[in-house]
């Protein structure tokens, strides 16, 4: 069944999460910076604590709005700030210098003193994973950065990670960001899925929506709007896609919710998911999805999804 607490914790950080998080990949790039900030007040003001970005969306745009609004939030330790680094062009690849100019520009421009959640933003098997982890060591020690995750990494390099720091001692990642959800399954649940059961991880699922696709805006290629932020649904469209959407509206009739409520309670009904991050271009869009927190799919209904998308 789908869990309904409103907090959860991340894997064995203690981080408490709102089970929705904000995915800051939209901030400066769809959304500007008015609708940005309506999208966070909103978003706190429903209880939201996780808040997603990278350094290199839209320039290091994201970065800098949802720092002029933790600038004014009163009580920076409610909120959990996320961003990931390794893809920014002024501090590419995961090598120790790399990190701590990373580190230096993102704390500048989230405006805050440290990251709670910092990811290594895909693998860069060029710098030893030791390096990149005793960059991490120094950053944690000098309280910069109080935990360690990673996204898009394959389930071997994250055992591999977790391995080489439990040997030398070193910061482990305890959360992985993953992209999840009804229309793309299989990655996770064959390679990461059992690595977050096993080492007690937790599980942060990236496009819950795919890429909007599961909200059933549209549904063919000539419906697909012109926004690349929708480019990557292109994929989805067709027989199996329309086979889930149908699956979709015929549970929504039963529970009076719309589909991509559904979808988004599907993934966090899921083994080991602590959130799933959602894009929202203004607040009106946001409040739209909240509802899908309290929403319990039956057994059946769980059934259904699983077997239309297996």
């Amino acid at each position: 069944m789908a869990p309904t607490p409103l907090r959860r914790q991340i894997g064995r950080t203690g981080v408490g999460v709102f089970p929705y998080g904000i995915d800051g990949s939209v901030f400066g790039w769809t959304a500007g910076f008015d609708a940005a900030i309506e999208v966070l007040d909103e978003f706190h003001a429903a209880g939201g604590t996780l808040i997603s970005t990278a350094d290199h969306y839209a320039g290091g745009r994201s970065e800098v709005m949802i720092g002029a609004w933790l600038a004014r939030h009163p009580r920076r330790e409610d909120v959990v700030v996320a961003t990931k680094i390794g893809r920014h062009p002024d501090a590419p690849g995961l090598s120790a210098a790399s990190i701590r100019a990373a580190v230096d520009a993102s704390l500048e421009r989230l405006r805050t003193e440290y990251v709670d959640l910092l990811s290594f933003d895909g693998d860069h098997p060029e710098t030893p994973l030791e390096e990149s982890l005793t960059a991490i060591a120094e950053l944690m020690a000098a309280g910069r950065v109080r935990h360690l995750s990673v996204s898009d990494y394959t389930g071997a390099r994250l055992i591999e990670a977790r391995r080489i720091a439990r040997t030398l001692g070193l910061p482990a990642p305890e959360a992985v960001f993953s992209e999840y959800n009804l229309m793309e399954r299989r990655r996770y649940e064959t390679e990461l899925a059992p690595v977050v059961e096993s080492e007690s991880l937790g599980a942060i699922a990236r496009l819950p929506l795919a890429s909007g696709y599961l909200r059933g805006d549209f549904r063919t290629r000539d419906d697909l709007p012109s926004s690349p932020m929708f480019a990557a649904a292109l994929r989805y469209v067709g027989r199996k896609g329309n086979k889930v959407l149908e699956t979709l509206e015929t549970i929504s009739h039963e529970v009076g919710e719309n589909i991509g409520r559904i979808a988004i309670a599907w993934v966090l009904s899921r083994p080991g998911v602590a959130a799933a991050v959602v894009r929202a271009k203004d607040g009106p869009q946001l409040l739209d999805l909240l509802p899908s927190v309290e929403l319990t799919l039956s057994r059946h209904q769980l059934a259904l999804l699983d077997k239309v998308t297996a």
